[in-house]
């Protein structure tokens, strides 16, 4: 190391010039530092937030139609609050203006009513007769069962709507209000809501019968540990399940002789033998087109030919024909376009697409009904979705324990899911079809 006083000129301007480059390395430094955190000023130093963005000038903001505030509801009590006495001199205070409103919501037990009817027997001091009068409960109970139509209505709408367990239900009215009911009679009034319900169920299904669309689908279902399955036919305002047998038997008891509508389903057998329009589902074909592609990710072809099919489907679904005669000629193009992407695979053996290249040559009038009928969706997710929860019952119950709950199980999801499907609210109408005499 060198001396600074006993250094010579020429030793102090080197040290001068070396201190210069650590200088000017050190502002390099800070320059890329400043850089990196993207200050671009004064203010860019390393622990300093860089400069904000400048402020653009936002578009005027659309008026809305009405106000999206949350709506106060009608208040059933009152509570008035308000100082008694002045704090600072303690005279007594007097009237008052509202300046602030809460708003709480609560929930209250109530118990339920027990009303005893009694029969009196009277005496006509006439003829000596005694007559006791025969009064009918017609929009009380159903029956000669002790429990209202409310009651049961309640009982129906947490099994059907809410698909609570029995013991669940049995709990819920134990500690809300404060009534106890066996497993059995819970499962008596279920049964009786579906006995009493059983004509409106074949109404449903004459609507479903007349609509011009109907899906379905079928899954299975564990009746006392033999295997059955629930189908399900669904329209835009009717959901009716049967469970039966997986054979194309239940498809001609479904639909009927008179139905003329399209069938939405997907490939299975068991609907091939309807004569009318089909239209089959593309959420099945295209999931199997992407599991092929998954497990043979290194073939080109198979990926080019996936990806011609599915362009060919976005395609049609975009389409928007105007008149009958555009949208058959679509049809017949788009099918053509199709076919001619599948046809070089029917005989290739060693093509791992040649199996659905031939479901769907053979399938092919059944794949674009969509596009000749605006109304008929590509797909059968509606039927898939109306299943949806009976599927989840049976995951956690495993199914029903005899052919009475079966059918009692089959009838509450008809009747709740086209209480949905409609935008009724289903606690009322289970007490109006109740409250209905029975046909």
């Amino acid at each position: 190391m060198v001396k600074l006083d006993a250094a010579s000129r020429e030793e102090l301007l080197g040290i001068i010039v070396a201190q210069q480059e650590i200088i000017a390395r050190l502002q390099a430094r800070i320059s890329d530092l400043e850089r990196r955190l993207g200050s671009g000023g004064p203010r860019g130093t390393p622990g300093v937030k860089p400069t904000e963005p400048p402020v653009r000038n936002k578009a005027a903001r659309k008026r809305r139609p009405h106000g999206f505030a949350r709506v106060r509801a009608n208040p059933t009590a009152v509570a008035e609050h308000g100082m008694e006495e002045c704090p600072t001199c303690g005279i007594r205070l007097l009237g008052g203006s509202v300046k602030r409103r809460r708003e709480v919501i609560e929930i209250v037990a109530a118990p339920v009513q027990t009303t005893e009817h009694r029969y009196l027997e009277r005496r006509c001091p006439g003829c000596g007769t005694r007559w006791v009068p025969k009064v009918a409960l017609e929009g009380v109970v159903v029956g000669h069962q002790r429990l209202g139509i409310g009651l049961v209505s309640l009982i129906a709408t947490l099994r059907g709507d809410g698909r609570l367990p029995l013991r669940t239900i049995q709990r819920y009215l134990a500690t809300v209000h404060q009534v106890h009911l066996s497993l059995g009679g819970i499962s008596a009034s279920l049964r009786q809501v579906a006995d009493h319900g059983q004509p409106a169920v074949n109404q449903i299904r004459r609507q479903m019968q007349a609509s011009t669309v109907v899906h379905a689908d079928e899954t299975g279902w564990r009746e006392n540990g033999h295997n059955r399955y629930v189908w399900t036919f669904s329209t835009p305002r009717e959901r009716y399940f049967v469970c039966r047998r997986r054979d194309k038997s239940v498809v001609d008891e479904a639909l009927g002789d008179d139905f003329s509508g399209v069938l939405a389903s997907d490939f299975y057998a068991a609907y091939n033998h309807y004569t009318g329009e089909h239209q089959r589902c593309w959420a099945h074909l295209l999931r199997e087109i992407h599991e092929l592609t998954a497990l043979y990710p290194e073939d080109r072809g198979l990926r080019r030919w996936a990806t011609r099919v599915h362009q060919c489907y976005t395609n049609a679904v975009a389409f928007r024909g105007a008149s009958e005669r555009e949208r058959l000629r679509a049809k017949q193009h788009f099918e053509q376009r199709l076919l001619a992407a599948c046809r070089p695979f029917f005989t290739d053996q060693a093509a791992v697409q040649g199996r659905l290249c031939r479901r769907i040559e053979h399938f092919l009038p059944e794949l674009f009904v969509f596009v000749s009928h605006p109304e008929v969706p590509p797909d059968n997710n509606a039927a898939e979705r109306s299943l949806r929860d009976l599927v989840t019952a049976r995951k956690i119950s495993g199914g029903t324990r005899s052919p009475a709950g079966t059918t009692t199980r089959m009838t509450l999801a008809t009747l709740f899911g086209t209480w949905r499907a409609r935008g009724l609210d289903p606690l009322t109408a289970c007490r109006q079809l109740l409250a209905s005499p029975q046909i």
